[in-house]
């Protein structure tokens, strides 16, 4: 607000700034300041930043800043107080030419946030240009005979100020033959007149010098005078004679060279010579006017000779004369008044300026983006403008004052939709046809972190084989964000757990930026047979986010541990047994039994055993069962065979490359009464050992059926809720019977397979855990004596099926022998055929 104190109220000044403040008032938001041209430099202007509300400690912080179009280096505002100043002459004249008002438009703008304001100074006109005509001297030719009142016209002086400064008063010096005619000022087209009020003698007095003085109305007044010489002539008396004192005529700017303007006529009384017109233009005419115009001597034709422009110049006043060929020879004068009118021929200019970029995405609508200043040199309704921007853009313009405009944000913003906008701001006159012209404004969106890195899938299955190499790649993990620079860059790291006694960076580690998995030592299966864990991806955001994702590393089998004998091949002579048999064993009695057992699973675990042959051309009466281990007889025994018998079982696996182990049984042949002397030493601790065999196989077989069928329960319960959320093209249907483990006497059983496909038309095939339930053994018969030593084996297996080709990956097996327990009730061995005595050996 501008302060009044300090203030004469009764002074003028003080009126003329009260006008000023209620036009500030009624305006939109504007200030008005006035100062005088040709005002010293630092005459003071106004208190500008106390008039907008900003405090002076803002203006440097907040980049307080005057700027103008044309006329920026005239003012200035001191950042110390606040105060604008005069910087440099200021010429009004210069400035506005003849216009009856003139101001200079400031933009002031301050940052942080945008402001923008418009200050209007309006430059005060002082008397500083005298009149001016247009030469020093001006001779008029006048025969004596020329009758009293006769008028011979003048061409009046012109001042360059404006208002009061500009209204001239004209006086002649004293003479008796002359008097002048001013003109009202309504008719200010019309010329001065020098009016003749005595009869000229030439003889009397042949020339005279007059002087024409013109006065501003300005204080202090300036004049400007011309010297008239008037030469009289004698002879001819009559001059020539115009239609009309003056002409006035439209002509549309731009038209072509040679476009006839109007064509002028005068009559001159006289006869012959002195009746013959010429026509020409005055002899004080401005050089602008004859480089557009030319006029035909003979006819009065006045055609266009140069270009016509509406902003160079709305009027021209043409003054005219005729002269006749007597001699000497009699003037007549006219003017023609050509009024240019306005032709649509400039098209709008857009000017782009105090940019706020780039846009962070998270701009609240409002925020002002740019300023946009359009300005057409027409006028009327070609210079009316109006503006507006490209289509479905999140930008509007809002006008701030006549032909100003801010672009602002209308609505929220998302970088990682759009990045750019190139915004064209179309400005578009009212003329017809009307031109337009266009704008373009790059806005770049900043990005904003406002996303987190995500994965292509919340968890990734890996299937790792055991014994890698230390520091084996295992997976790669890769996470995407949509952000930008900083913000998108991801970097990985393990969700730190314990994994049984060690931590989980013991185990695994990942790389920060390339999400490469490692192992750092050698898995094994045979301790660890799935490692679940969770890896966290975290941008370079302040603040970051993140998202994490979840691996399954299944460490799969393989064949690294060989088969390890149970029971009595495993004492002190390594694999080594001996045994004693009796010579009366009908065929197929078993006669011993190896025990082995493999650490691996699934086909590695699977074993079996053969006999190797005796030697050349030797029938063994012996045999060992292919999966039981079990050694029988082939035949009766007979006097011919050897009465120790040694027998070499290979044990092996079926992992790919097959690993062994060979056991060596050494079989004495006695007659019965040695062998029941041997046996009824044994008899009642066999008998306490077969019935606590019987309890632990009872107890076991009680465990596995348990823990069986509540996995098949389960199973069955997962496949029903699968298939009842199938779309109806789904398929839900159990697989055929698979043999996974099998053996001759059923160790190793059948399992069913059940395999479940979910088809939902979008996702691919995913494949089931499935998990098989192993056949149960009978118990110890008494009927069979020899049934109690045989040992219990039972394997569960789990496997993936895929849904796609119906194929088996297998994960991993287990097996639970009744040979676990023999730590407890230690070993035993099968000493004859049912109704021999038995012996157990204690360790």
């Amino acid at each position: 607000m501008v302060s009044l104190r300090g203030y004469n109220w009764k002074s003028p000044q003080l009126l003329l700034l009260l006008i000023i403040l209620a036009a500030w008032e009624a305006g939109s938001g504007q200030l008005h300041y006035s100062v005088p041209e040709e005002a010293k430099h630092g005459t003071f202007v106004g208190r500008i930043a106390q008039d907008l509300g900003l405090e002076l400690a803002e203006l440097v912080p907040r980049l307080f800043r005057v700027a103008s179009k044309d006329h920026g280096d005239l003012l200035e505002v001191n950042l110390q107080n606040g105060i604008l100043f005069v910087n440099s002459r200021i010429d009004r004249e210069a400035l506005c030419g003849r216009s009856a008002e003139c101001s200079i438009h400031l933009e002031v703008i301050v940052d942080r946030p945008l402001q923008v304001f418009h200050v209007e100074v309006e430059v005060r006109d002082i008397n500083d240009n005298p009149p001016i005509f247009p030469s020093t001297q001006k001779t008029l030719f006048i025969p004596e005979s020329r009758l009293l009142d006769s008028q011979f016209p003048l061409e009046g002086a012109s001042d360059a100020d404006v208002g009061s400064n500009a209204l001239l008063t004209y006086r002649l010096s004293t003479n008796e033959h002359f008097t002048l005619d001013v003109p009202p000022s309504h008719e200010q087209v019309k010329p001065l007149g020098l009016v003749l009020r005595k009869p000229l003698d030439r003889e009397e007095a042949a020339e005279m010098r007059l002087l024409l003085t013109a006065t501003d109305g300005g204080k202090p007044e300036l004049t400007g005078t011309v010297q008239l010489l008037i030469t009289v002539l004698d002879v001819n008396d009559n001059a020539p004679v115009f239609d009309r004192s003056l002409y006035t005529v439209n002509l549309p700017e731009n038209v072509p060279k040679g476009t006839i303007v109007i064509k002028v006529n005068a009559s001159d009384l006289d006869e012959g010579v002195n009746g013959d017109v010429v026509y020409s233009f005055s002899s004080d005419i401005s050089p602008d006017i004859k480089s557009k115009f030319h006029i035909d001597a003979v006819s009065g034709e006045i055609t266009v000779i140069g270009v016509i422009d509406f902003e160079e110049s709305k009027v021209y006043k043409i003054p005219l004369e005729a002269h006749d060929k007597g001699f000497p020879p009699l003037p007549g004068h006219c003017t023609v008044l050509v009024e240019v009118v306005d032709a649509n021929d400039n098209a709008p200019q857009l000017v782009v300026s105090s940019l706020s970029l780039p846009v962070s995405e998270d701009s609240q609508p409002g925020r002002v983006i740019t300023l946009i200043s359009v300005y057409d040199r027409d006028s009327g309704a070609n210079g009316q403008v109006t503006c507006s921007l490209s289509p479905h853009v999140p930008f509007k313009l809002v006008s701030t004052f006549k032909n100003y405009y801010s672009l602002v944000l209308d609505s929220a913003l998302d970088r990682e939709t759009i990045s750019n906008y190139q915004v064209v701001v179309t400005a578009r006159d009212g003329g017809s046809p009307s031109l337009w012209a266009t704008a373009s404004v790059s806005v770049e969106v900043a990005d904003v972190n406002d996303n987190a890195p995500t994965f292509a899938q919340p968890e990734y299955t890996v299937f790792v084989k055991e014994n890698n190499p230390p520091g084996a790649h295992i997976f790669t993990v890769s996470a995407m964000d949509a952000d930008a620079q900083e913000n998108a860059l991801v970097s990985y790291s393990l969700v730190e757990r314990r994994v049984g006694e060690r931590l989980l960076s013991s185990f695994v580690s990942v790389h920060a930026e390339s999400g490469k998995v490692f192992a750092l030592q050698p898995l094994d299966h045979e301790e660890l047979e799935l490692l679940q864990f969770q890896v966290s991806a975290r941008d370079a955001g302040v603040p970051a986010l993140g998202s994490n994702v979840t691996l399954q590393v299944f460490v799969l089998d393989e064949n690294d541990n060989a088969p390890a004998l149970l029971g009595p091949l495993t004492n002190g002579a390594g694999s080594t047994v001996n045994e004693v048999i009796t010579w009366a064993l009908v065929p197929g009695q078993v006669v011993a039994k190896v025990r082995a057992i493999d650490a691996d699973s699934g086909y590695n675990a699977w074993l079996s055993y053969e006999l190797q042959p005796a030697a050349a051309g030797v029938r063994s009466p012996f045999r060992v069962g292919l999966y039981t281990g079990e050694i029988s007889t082939t035949r009766a025994l007979e006097e011919s065979d050897a009465m120790r018998q040694c027998l070499v079982v290979l044990v092996k696996d079926h992992g790919e490359p097959s690993l062994t182990a060979t056991a060596t049984v050494l079989l004495s042949l006695v007659d019965n009464g040695q062998t029941q002397k041997v046996s009824s030493k044994v008899s009642v601790g066999a008998s306490n050992l077969e019935q606590g065999l019987v309890n632990i196989n009872v107890y076991l077989i009680i465990a596995i059926c348990a823990v069986s069928s509540l996995l098949v329960l389960t199973l069955l319960l997962y496949t029903a809720l699968r298939c009842s959320a199938t779309s109806t093209d789904a398929a839900c249907a159990p697989g055929k019977p698979v043999l996974v483990c099998s053996s001759a006497v059923g160790t190793w059983s059948y399992s069913q397979q059940r395999r479940q496909r979910v088809c939902s038309g979008e996702g691919p095939p995913k494949t089931d855990l499935m998990a098989f339930s192993p056949s149960l053994p009978q118990g110890p018969s008494s009927s069979d004596n020899a049934d109690w030593q045989r040992e219990f084996q039972a394997s569960v297996c789990f496997s993936f099926i895929n849904c796609i080709d119906n194929s088996i990956i297998p994960l991993f097996c287990f097996t639970i022998s009744s040979a676990h327990f023999h730590n407890n009730f230690g070993k035993y061995s099968y000493l004859g055929g049912p109704g021999k005595s038995k012996s157990r050996k204690d360790q």
